[in-house]
């Protein structure tokens, strides 16, 4: 399931680059959606080794300290909201960036 949740927001974010172009720079949603599509991918190499030593592909548990796999896709992507925010609504992101 964190797979999934990942590839929801990595596709939602690549939609509002698509669907916004006039905010897409100052937003910098493009750094979002790479981020967002980064984690995804590692997320579905993961999943596809584990499913070649013969596990299932998709699981709704984990067997670490967060049990719940849709639990475990949020905390994965909320890292990546947050330095999506300082790079994108701090002074100093901004400076970064230019």
């Amino acid at each position: 399931m964190w797979l999934i949740v990942s590839l929801i927001a990595a596709i939602s974010a690549s939609a509002a680059y698509f669907q916004l172009p006039a905010v897409r720079k100052k937003y910098r949603l493009g750094l979002l959606a790479l981020m967002l599509w980064g984690t995804t991918i590692m997320v579905f190499i993961d999943h596809l080794i584990a499913f070649l030593d013969g596990g299932p592909f998709i699981t709704a548990a984990t067997g670490g300290p967060v049990s719940s796999s849709v639990l475990l896709g949020i905390a994965m992507v909320i890292p990546i909201f947050t330095i999506w925010a300082f790079a994108a609504f701090t002074p100093l992101g901004k400076k970064i960036a230019a």
